[in-house]
């Protein structure tokens, strides 16, 4: 095998006896022990869970019994996923004296029941209020493909672990853009799924209205074997109780053919840099887009969708911030406490614009199948990095990455990030589908994939 496969490629190199999940486990922990240690994507490593894990696999096979799709393929967690005997972190520094979690995240037990195997849980933003990647407790995640850079956030473990070759897959959250930002800056695809689509039980909340989990990989088809496998209702999540499971898998192959697919003008085009546009422009090419739309009043459902994170992820940690204020990294406190200012009235024009707002972009799907757009303005900046340009003007980096996720996630709606592969540095690009249609955002990424408009390249580690 190559020396970093995708996960589709492990699992049929385990089925077909080429390798051992054994064997592909203590691979992946020899390059974690071996990289980490500059990538500082991992905060746990749970080495013995996931031998012991990667023997079961390779009896399975020995003993004839059929293996799951994902068997022997390493992966690993955000670290506010729930891991049996690990404290959840969230990124923090007062979770550390939470006691270990009793059990997995539903979202773990799946993908093992899949035949995958766990192997640590990963670096991320603190509380998951971030979009740089960079952990004052922890310290920054890297970037593979230029470790003096950031990886984004909240998830940076998550695709710097990726991106690094040290895991083919990894998990995320994504509230504002935290799997879409690090997917662009590291060159990786990434699923934000429709909300309620998987479940959240036993991860670490941000803003419940908002969060939302999934993946990141080198592949579509990695992405679509994770998110078929991680599927289902889950009576511990309210909001992810009642939709039917649907395989993303069989249209993969089936091409664009008949799919409408335009690119989103206007304010998704405005501040973008030189990079943005050009992989927004290599895409919508590949794809024959050639239509633009504006999504209507995107620009206030960003501003809209701060206040609501703002003043929900204020009221979560209120007796933290009482009791702990000084543990907290300063910029997020700051937020924090800013949310618990913010008037009533401010929030309920919020929430009713919200609504307003899903109708407004719900109709455009009547029309179109899919919409294209920037996933970040710029390529990955570099660590320490405090401001950029914005239409012009120097603006604050940290609240300003975000311009063209926030706006999607803020109701709700599936999107593959895809890369594009620049150079020096690759830059993503959003493929928005309308609600329950992941697979329809997978089909467009898979097609981009195969056309090599979009991949996910090698870093020079």
């Amino acid at each position: 095998m190559e020396t970093w496969p995708t996960a589709a490629e492990i699992a049929d190199a385990v089925a077909q006896g080429r390798t051992s999940a054994t064997a592909v486990t203590d691979a992946a922990l020899s390059r974690i022990e071996q990289q980490n240690g500059v990538l500082n994507a991992f905060t746990a490593v749970t080495a013995a869970r996931a031998r012991a894990k990667a023997r079961e696999v390779d009896a399975a096979r020995a003993a004839g019994k059929p293996l799951g799709p994902l068997a022997g393929v390493p992966f690993a967690v955000k670290n506010l996923f729930d891991v049996a005997g690990t404290s959840t972190l969230a990124g923090s520094k007062i979770n550390r004296e939470r006691e270990p979690a009793s059990a997995d995240s539903p979202l773990i037990t799946r993908l093992e029941s899949a035949g995958a195997i766990l192997v640590g849980a990963l670096n991320m933003g603190e509380y998951a209020y971030d979009f740089t990647g960079e952990n004052v407790h922890d310290g920054p995640s890297r970037n593979p493909h230029d470790t003096g850079r950031m990886t984004g956030g909240s998830s940076g473990g998550s695709g710097g672990a990726v991106a690094g070759g040290l895991v083919p897959l990894s998990l995320g959250s994504d509230t504002n853009g935290s799997i879409r930002v690090p997917s662009s800056f590291c060159g990786l695809f990434g699923l934000k799924p429709t909300y309620g689509r998987l479940t959240r039980a036993r991860t670490f909340p941000f803003v419940a209205s908002l969060d939302h989990l999934g993946p990141l990989a080198r592949s579509t088809r990695d992405l679509a074997l994770a998110y078929d496998a991680m599927q289902g209702p889950d009576a511990e999540d309210p909001v992810c109780t009642t939709r039917a499971s649907e395989s993303a898998l069989p249209t993969l192959g089936s091409g664009i053919g008949g799919l409408r697919v335009v690119v989103a003008g206007g304010y998704f085009e405005r501040g973008a840099g030189a990079e943005a546009l050009s992989a927004l422009a290599t895409v919508a090419k590949a794809l024959g887009a050639e239509q633009r739309i504006e999504i209507p009043e995107a620009a206030r459902a960003r501003a809209a969708a701060f206040i609501i994170t703002t003043t929900e992820g204020g009221a979560l940690h209120m007796d933290r911030l009482r009791t702990n204020a000084d543990d907290f990294d300063p910029a997020t406190r700051d937020r924090l406490i800013s949310g618990l200012m913010i008037p009533a009235s401010l929030v309920v024009k919020a929430q009713k614009f919200r609504r307003l707002y899903r109708e407004q972009v719900l109709k455009l799907f009547e029309h179109h199948d899919a919409i294209l757009a920037p996933a970040t303005p710029m390529v990955a900046p570099r660590l320490g990095q405090q401001t950029m340009m914005l239409e012009g003007a120097e603006v604050p980096l940290r609240a300003n990455i975000g311009i063209y996720t926030q706006p999607i996630s803020f109701i709700g709606l599936p999107v593959v990030c895809v890369p594009v592969p620049l150079q020096p540095l690759p830059i993503g690009v959003q493929i928005i589908a309308a609600p329950w249609r992941e697979d329809v955002a997978l089909r467009i990424a898979h097609y981009l994939e195969t056309a090599h408009v979009a991949k996910a390249t090698r870093p020079p580690l």
